[in-house]
């Protein structure tokens, strides 16, 4: 089967700037006093990821905070671009992303304003969005808030409009990133329910998780980061047991 996406040596670097210059003054300062210098750092967030991904696999990231999970969840998503390395789509398939809450809402609009507003810069016309606003005011439950501007929106009710968003985008490729921490039980069933229906229907899934069990019994494969770079890719089971033994080193 041919892959769905490419992720070819992936590297990203960020720039650390210390004692950043905020005036004249303190630039100023810095000329004769080394302490007070501005001077940059680069950090690698990820190192060499390189794994491909068929139709309907699903894939968990795991690994320590700032290990450069949500890094690769973001470049895959275009939000960031890799400083070295490629990803690839060969048959241009569209990807719903559920990395942040709220990511892309204007607080000052509604819920219903949001939808069509996040909708349509994935590119759906206004009739293809009229066509999804019942199911994703169905699954948020969130009809009697679909009119209240969103910066009145609990944790939670972000969580909730922002998964219905990204599953009804239909999407070939679906990003979650920690979406099981937010909202309650009876939510998080439901998103793996649903995460479920897709994958049966042929979408991959991307998603970060700290939850082993999770993992274990929802995913074909496992890749665990370390540092920004890749520690093992393979059984879910394999990748837990590796990562209990990095905690515990």
């Amino acid at each position: 089967m041919s892959p769905l996406i490419e992720i070819v040596n992936v590297s990203k670097a960020f720039t650390i700037r210390h004692n950043r210059s905020n005036s004249l003054k303190s630039s100023f300062i810095g000329i004769f006093h080394k302490r007070f210098r501005e001077t940059k750092e680069t950090l690698w967030a990820l190192k060499n990821i390189s794994f491909n991904m068929t139709p309907g696999e699903t894939l968990g990231l795991i690994g320590r905070n700032g290990s450069g999970k949500s890094t690769l969840l973001r470049i895959i998503a275009g939000i960031y671009q890799p400083t070295q390395g490629q990803v690839r789509f060969p048959n241009g398939t569209r990807v719903g992303a559920m990395i942040e809450l709220g990511v892309g809402f204007n607080p000052e609009l509604t819920g219903r304003e949001n939808v069509f507003l996040g909708a349509s810069i994935h590119g759906l016309d206004r009739r293809e969005v009229e066509e999804i606003y019942p199911g994703v005011v169905e699954f948020s439950e969130l009809d009697s808030f679909m009119d209240v501007p969103i910066k009145n929106y609990s944790s939670g009710m972000h969580a909730r409009l922002g998964f219905a968003l990204a599953i009804s985008l239909n999407p070939g490729v679906l990003l979650v990133d920690e979406i099981f921490a937010v909202g309650d039980e009876a939510f998080q069933r439901k998103c793996i329910q649903r995460m479920e229906e897709l994958r049966a229907k042929g979408k991959t899934i991307i998603f970060v998780s700290h939850a082993a069990e999770t993992i274990k019994n929802f995913c074909e494969r496992a890749c665990l980061l370390d540092h920004g770079s890749p520690v093992f890719l393979g059984a879910p089971s394999k990748a837990i047991e590796e990562y209990h033994r990095l905690l515990a080193s």
